[in-house]
């Protein structure tokens, strides 16, 4: 996963938490606007919850968060 959309998601993550406690979920589509404006990220995303980690839909913005920052 490219630093970019690494440090994306972990910043989104940080805020949603903050926001909205510890027990927060997000999507893969949380990382993005509405606009479908960079496809090769959105998939490069999706291919890292769908298909390399079988993520549910939602889950834990934490759970995310630790599993981007260890390099999974």
């Amino acid at each position: 996963m490219r630093a970019s959309l690494r440090n994306k998601i972990i910043n989104v993550c940080e805020k949603k938490i903050a926001i909205k406690g510890e027990h927060v979920g997000v999507s893969f589509y949380a990382f993005f606007k509405n606009k479908n404006d960079d496809p090769e990220l959105l998939m490069e995303a999706a291919e890292w919850w769908i298909k390399t980690h079988q993520l549910d839909h939602f889950e834990k913005a934490s759970t995310i968060k630790v599993m981007v920052e260890s390099g999974q």
